[in-house]
């Protein structure tokens, strides 16, 4: 018999190992001396040792998943079990041991970091689906709305994976937010259609009546309809755009037809009336010139009515001069209008009642301040003295230009 620290060959070849649990058969030789026997069941042995080296090397210097290690070790322990080789078989089971006690270390890891990572994409998902809710509820610019609801879709599909129940309770969230923002975005373009079509069927009439007043001659009324009409269309609103670019098409055809006729009949009418224009214009000079010199109202009264008459006479004006020659004529009867009413107001008995009273009382009160003067100065009082002095020069100043005034009124 053949022995070794970890095993022996009987002498009919039979092959044993040593264990804690005692001997077990793991071969039979009968090629050879049984030393060569030993050392083919040794080097079984050392193919194990390495095994486990290399599992150990991978749980210490690797990301091995706990669940891939534990089943390596499962897969190495039932070999070392039932391995036929010789060797020291209850230590590889002790350092399997030690193995399976660093997975179960790195099982609780692992579910640590799980649970973050799962808690940190739970939080960047509610983050992706409130975001979402707020578009669909408060966003009325329905394309940046529309835009930014992809961006999130997107955001959602990068975004990492939280647990399967909190996946789904959030994913229906964002599938409602995004339906949502879809029902509000097609109600609001559908009651916008509508709106345009009113839009566009109110316009239509506007279209109809304005082309009905193209061939007008009856230039005033027709020009203030069509004011009207443009009033209608700004306030109307808008319709689709190709209905409003047609629909405007046609009513300024329209409206153009008739302002151009008109303008044609005024044109031709304004070169009439250039001599009308020259006449009133030497009018005017003539009246700013003889007006100007005369002093008496009465009488610039008087030949300010021969020159309106004359002015009535000339005719109308042409429509560009209109304006600046009819205002200048307007601001010398005004002039002599105000010169009339100052006259008045001069000359009134109610004006000479008004001036009399007022010499009277100035009188009155200048007495009275001599009187006062008098007194203070017999007192010595010269702070009086003062007081009534300047009061007294001044009321006497008054007097002076009241009387003038009453003066030029008789």
């Amino acid at each position: 018999m053949t022995t070794d620290p970890w095993g022996r060959v009987d002498d009919d070849g039979t092959v044993y190992v040593r264990t804690s649990e005692g001997e077990r058969v793991v071969g039979s030789w009968q090629a050879g001396a049984p030393e060569e026997a030993l050392a083919f069941y040794r080097k079984k042995y050392d193919s194990l040792v390495t095994q486990v080296e290399l599992l150990e090397k991978r749980l210490r210097s690797t990301d091995l998943s706990a669940s891939a290690a534990m089943a390596s070790i499962d897969k190495l322990r039932a070999s070392v079990n039932e391995a036929n080789a010789v060797g020291d078989l209850d230590s590889l089971s002790r350092r399997l041991d030690t193995l399976a006690g660093r997975a179960e270390e790195r099982k609780v890891e692992q579910k640590q970091a799980q649970e973050q990572a799962r808690g940190k994409a739970r939080d960047i998902k509610e983050r992706i689906v409130a975001e979402a809710e707020r578009v669909a509820a408060e966003t009325t610019h329905w394309k940046s709305g529309g835009e930014r609801m992809s961006q999130l879709i997107e955001e959602w599909k990068k975004a990492p994976r939280a647990d399967r129940p909190t996946e789904q309770a959030l994913w229906k969230r964002m599938s409602a937010a995004r339906n949502s923002f879809s029902k509000r975005r097609k109600a609001y373009f559908a009651n916008l259609d509508q709106q345009r079509d009113e839009v566009r069927v109110a316009k239509e009439a506007l279209v109809v009546e304005a082309e009905s007043m193209s061939n007008s001659t009856d230039w005033g009324p027709t020009a203030r309809a069509y004011r009207d009409l443009m009033q209608r269309w700004k306030a109307s609103g808008r319709a689709d755009r190709a209905s409003e670019d047609k629909l405007w098409a046609r009513f300024k055809t329209a409206q153009d037809t008739f302002f151009d006729a008109r303008n044609a009949v005024f044109a031709e009418r304004d070169a009439e009336l250039r001599v009308n224009a020259e006449a009133k214009e030497k009018i005017l000079e003539q009246a700013k010139a003889e007006i100007a010199q005369i002093e008496d109202p009465r009488r610039a009264r008087t030949r300010l009515r021969e020159f309106q008459e004359a002015w009535e006479e000339a005719g109308q004006l042409p429509r560009d001069m209109r304006d600046q020659l009819e205002g200048a004529f307007r601001r010398i009867e005004d002039g002599v209008r105000q010169d009339e009413q100052a006259e008045w107001e001069r000359t009134s008995p109610e004006a000479r009642a008004r001036a009399q009273g007022t010499v009277d009382q100035l009188s009155s009160a200048i007495a009275d301040l001599e009187a006062k003067l008098d007194k203070a100065r017999a007192k010595g009082d010269e702070r009086k003295v003062k007081e009534h002095g300047e009061a007294l020069e001044a009321r006497r100043s008054w007097l002076a230009e009241a009387q003038k005034a009453l003066d030029e009124m008789s």
